[in-house]
């Protein structure tokens, strides 16, 4: 019997990726979103989910019981009742590793968009001031290069080192703060937190969401960082208090902050980020550093490896 196979919300992933390759492994249902009361209609008949951000728990898959395999089109699975599915055998599979590039791309894009002043002088060109100008340069919003600055990284994993790496080939110093306790790396110095902040002229948030990072960066570890110095946030959203961040930066007690990731994804209309004072100070961009088309190619040829071990009875990425 051919396995149906449904995804419940294509729309993110991109409608330049071609999900037709998930067709050898069965008849395949495309959804471009997923509203909570259309899973189980959507998914009760189906063998295969794919999914990204769809929540599906006890409440849905009870409903669902011809459902063999989930697979997970990220890295996280905090959407998926793993508890459940390990009793209903069920298996689970996400895709580690494939946005790496493309994370450490934009990390970098976003240091320079405010390192650099990008905006600013953009913007002097285009509004016509550069052709009335005298001299051949301008030289209003002094930048400095980034050798010999110290770069401080919170949570060191995959896309934390590579981060590094590059920061290094910049001639920065890196240093870095392990939120679970356990990871030392050879090459790299393991300092506090408080260490951290108070030494780095820029720090970049790689770590995941958990009980030990929500909240991690409050008003009191912000107020520890440098004057000139930059956050990056390509984490998660609830490690840095974004009420807390507003403050810091309304009182320019640092540099400035660029974030891929916020508390609530779609942003709250209430988000006290979009009504700050500096908004020089800011740059937000909705969570898109994961999402190179590169990045989005990958994640699905991984999928599609996930389905066809999982139907050969070698299932892979098993959470």
């Amino acid at each position: 019997m051919v396995p149906k196979i449904c995804v419940l919300d294509a729309s993110t992933l991109g409608d330049d990726i071609d999900l037709s390759v998930l067709e050898k492994f069965g008849e395949v249902f495309v959804y471009d979103m997923t509203p909570p009361e259309n899973v189980v209609e959507r998914i009760k008949d189906c063998e295969i989910i794919v999914t990204n951000k769809v929540v599906l728990g006890r409440s849905n898959l009870k409903q669902s019981p011809l459902v063999k395999l989930i697979c997970v089109a990220a890295t996280g699975t905090n959407n998926i009742d793993l508890e459940y599915t390990l009793e209903k055998n069920i298996t689970v599979t996400n895709v580690a590793g494939y946005s790496t590039n493309s994370v450490v791309q934009h990390t970098f894009a976003l240091l320079f968009y405010l390192l650099e002043s990008l905006p600013y002088y953009d913007a002097y060109v285009k509004s016509g001031h550069y052709a009335e100008s005298k001299i051949f340069t301008h030289l209003d919003r002094p930048f400095h290069e980034l050798r010999g600055r110290i770069w401080g990284i919170i949570g060191l994993g995959m896309i934390g080192k590579a981060v590094a790496g590059v920061a290094q080939a910049f001639g920065c110093q890196v240093i870095y703060y392990s939120t679970s306790g356990k990871n030392d790396y050879p090459g790299f110095d393991r300092v506090g937190l408080a260490d951290l902040l108070q030494r780095a002229d820029i720090v970049s948030i790689h770590a995941p969401l958990n009980e030990r990072t929500l909240n991690l960066l409050n008003y009191e570890h912000l107020q520890l960082m440098k004057p000139h110095a930059i956050l990056l946030n390509l984490g998660r959203g609830g490690i840095v208090n974004e009420g807390d961040l507003a403050r810091i930066l309304d009182e320019e007690v640092i540099g400035g902050a660029a974030l891929d990731v916020l508390a609530a994804e779609p942003v709250d209309r209430e988000n006290p980020l979009l009504r700050i004072k500096c908004q020089d100070r800011l740059f937000i961009t909705p969570h898109i550093a994961w999402a190179s088309q590169e990045a989005r190619k990958t994640l699905l040829q991984e999928i599609a490896h996930n389905i066809e071990c999982f139907l050969q009875g070698c299932p892979r990425n098993i959470v």
